[in-house]
């Protein structure tokens, strides 16, 4: 028995009646905001943007969300209703790239630093290789192997509320990390590695200066 059906918890929300009925109805502009194409605030939230967040899920396969960065402005709309995404080297594990083949839709969630809003944008996504693209996209003088497009269903602006929550951008809302183990520990741990967390930590390391790209 899983933990969404054995029981633990005797108050769960069933279905979008109940939901309403406790939240209230839909704030208008909230429905309104929404727009079919990048306009003008879009595309310059884009261009500014270093950082953003990819939500797939295909078929069988687990839904997933995956961070991209680069520097600003490597995202490129190619028209208001087409985005253009490099893909740089990575884990090769391609969790976006497979969901989309078995399932085209994509939600993504685009940040500035510093700005407390962020842009939400939906549609659905080609894995292409079209080499002037590709080109287009080159950073370093690598050339990325693949490009995501992604043809814009709806685009919308997300209030700061969860920024001002978290101090996402405010270092005197940061948390004390020095009591936090490592990403090298981690991996030692969870993937069994015959190393020690410090050895794992140096390869990270190199690996950031030596295989960005």
């Amino acid at each position: 028995m899983n933990e969404m059906s054995n029981g633990r918890f005797s108050n769960v929300v069933s279905d979008a009646a109940e939901l309403r009925a406790i939240v209230g109805e839909i704030y208008p502009a909230a429905v309104t905001k929404v727009i079919d194409h990048l306009d003008e605030f879009c595309v310059g939230f884009i261009e500014n943007s270093p950082f953003f967040v990819i939500g797939s899920g295909g078929g069988e396969r687990d839904v997933d969300v995956s961070p991209k960065g680069d520097p600003a402005g490597f995202v490129k709309v190619l028209d208001a209703k087409t985005l253009a995404i490099p893909d740089r080297p990575g884990n090769a594990r391609m969790d976006t790239f497979l969901n989309v083949l078995e399932n085209p839709k994509v939600s993504l969630i685009f940040l500035v630093p510093g700005r407390k809003d962020t842009l939400r944008v939906g549609g659905t996504a080609q894995i292409v290789r079209d080499e002037a693209l590709r080109r287009s996209m080159a950073e370093q003088g690598k050339v990325p192997d693949f490009a995501m497009v992604v043809h814009v269903e709806r685009a919308l602006f997300h209030c700061a509320k969860c920024m001002v929550r978290s101090s996402l951008w405010d270092p005197k809302g940061w948390p004390d990390k020095s009591g936090m183990p490592s990403l090298g520990a981690a991996l030692a741990a969870h993937c069994k590695l015959n190393e020690t967390a410090e050895e794992v930590d140096a390869e990270l390391e190199a690996d950031e200066r030596e295989g960005l790209y």
